[in-house]
């Protein structure tokens, strides 16, 4: 049985429950109530443990009650659109500065894009000096996007790192619908405008301004680590400074990140296993918030479920 066809399976299963509930989720609530709370939608991956150690997605899962809190107080569900109700938008970026390496990679990266499901939108860019270069603007034609991929040049740029381009591409998601949005990260994550320590390297402005965009535009950042000729063997403290910021933005967003240790990865394909099982298992979570205060506000969503796993995002800031 083929991916999309037991992650639709799936899919049917776990919005049972959300069946169960709909006689709630179609109260309208009153005047008063209304100018009280607002909606707020976070993109989440549900999955189990066991799927992402086998590397197979299962038939069923069975999610049971899905629970949301915001800064600790629970919230009100009001739907959860999958890949049936909401295409997945998606920008693939290169860091241009990569090692040579990265480039026999082109062909997997190429794969996966062919391998989205229709409807899809991608957009593809690479990212220098912290400056984004669009290679094919957001289209459903996932041949077109592929065939914009191009070898990376491997020139450095001085550790301006990716994130001043991340931001600029989260801003093109806001004239697409709402809905399942992703970003592919394919850096060292290393950005040296505030400091060369690990601790440095973690809290730039151009980070937390991604972050900041990322959970406002409901864009969930997977990154795959892969070296430039900064970080390839030459500092250690450097590569793991950038794998921390890799690893927040995608913690903070509802990613994922994936490395092999500090070095470039041997093959891209593991990492694409278990990133088609969480983008399949993606869902767009829209609930009423309760709170109307500005500032940052801290999500929690888990379930009732043991087994099951909830990638989301940490909070956001509503200004």
């Amino acid at each position: 049985m083929g991916f999309l066809r037991k992650f639709l399976l799936a899919t049917l299963a776990f919005a049972s429950f959300f069946m169960a509930a709909e006689p709630v989720i179609a109260q309208e609530p009153s005047i008063r109530d209304k100018q009280k709370v607002r909606t707020v939608t976070v993109p989440i991956s549900i999955y189990t443990k066991k799927e992402l150690r086998s590397d197979q997605s299962e038939e069923f899962i069975k999610a049971d009650r899905l629970i949301v809190r915001e800064d600790k107080e629970e919230q009100t569900i009001l739907s959860i659109r999958s890949v049936t109700g909401a295409p997945l938008e998606i920008a693939v970026l290169i860091q241009e500065d990569l090692t040579s390496n990265f480039n026999l990679h082109l062909k997997d990266i190429a794969d996966f894009i062919r391998g989205l499901p229709k409807g899809t939108r991608v957009m593809v860019g690479y990212i220098r000096g912290g400056n984004l270069q669009t290679a094919q603007k957001f289209t459903d034609d996932l041949e077109r996007a592929a065939r914009s991929l191009r070898i990376v040049s491997g020139i450095g740029y001085g550790g301006n790192g990716p994130y001043g381009g991340v931001h600029d591409a989260i801003k093109r998601f806001e004239a697409l619908p709402s809905g399942r949005r992703a970003v592919l990260l394919v850096s060292d994550g290393v950005d040296t405008s505030q400091g060369t320590s690990p601790g440095d390297i973690t809290q730039t402005i151009d980070l937390e301004r991604s972050i900041a965009r990322a959970q406002k535009f409901g864009v969930a950042v997977y990154s795959f680590y892969s070296p430039t000729a900064l970080t390839n063997d030459r500092n250690p403290q450097l590569s793991l400074g950038g794998q921390g910021s890799l690893q927040r933005i995608a913690d903070e967003t509802g990613g994922r990140a994936f490395f092999q240790g500090n070095i470039a990865p041997i093959s891209l394909i593991p990492f694409f296993k278990d990133l088609e099982i969480l983008l399949g298992r993606q869902f767009a979570l829209t609930y009423l918030s309760t709170h109307m205060k500005k500032g940052y506000h801290k999500v929690e969503v888990s379930s009732t479920n043991p087994e099951i796993k909830i990638d989301h995002p940490k909070g956001y800031y509503y200004r």
